[in-house]
């Protein structure tokens, strides 16, 4: 029996498993989070499909997202990521990821998941919400626009209010399944 989904998530069988799979449930683990905040920041200007594309690309070139590895990337490594033809080039969105994994192995040496750092600004933990069309659910929120103000604070680099409701939605922070999607009451 056919399932129906959010509008989106029907142009590829990659999409479909992405968004049955993956998009709206909840994501606890550091390494998990920085993943998609990093996919979300290399998304920035192009399709979700590009990305999806790129998958093992990225986790290749990147040690799975390993913030340890990342957290150390030097300018050969950019180098080498600039060469790479299996991800995005782009030598801002790459400094930002390194960066960014500095950044939360800093949280996380003061005793700070990344995890809990985002908990701690979106109210009650998750928002759900029950829109009923593709076109009811926004780019971004007050509440997305003031996350990106503090991770900017805070150091983060190459966000902005629509990457970080982006990654709030992929990660189960807040749920933008529409209530006719097989996925809005399971997430």
């Amino acid at each position: 029996m056919d399932q129906t989904r959010c509008t989106w998530a029907t142009s590829s069988e990659k999409m479909r498993v992405y968004h049955d799979t993956v998009w709206g449930r909840r994501e606890t683990d550091d390494t998990a989070l920085f993943r998609k905040l990093s996919l979300d920041l290399m998304q920035a200007g192009l399709s979700w499909q590009t990305i999806l594309n790129k998958f093992d690309g990225f986790d290749q070139a990147f040690n799975y997202f390993n913030l340890d590895t990342v957290s150390e990337f030097t300018a050969s490594d950019v180098e080498r990521l600039m060469m790479d033809q299996g991800i995005i080039r782009n030598r801002l969105k790459i400094n930002a990821i390194i960066n960014n994994a500095q950044i939360i192995k800093k949280m996380q040496a003061n005793g700070q998941s990344f995890y809990h750092y985002l908990a701690l600004q979106v109210p009650n933990g998750r928002i759900i919400n029950h829109w009923q069309v593709m076109s009811e659910v926004p780019a971004s929120t007050q509440l997305s626009d003031q996350i990106a103000k503090q991770m900017k604070k805070d150091g983060f680099k190459f966000i902005g209010t629509t990457i970080i409701y982006s990654f709030l939605q992929a990660t189960g922070f807040i749920n933008d399944h529409l209530v006719s999607c097989c996925c809005h009451q399971e997430v």
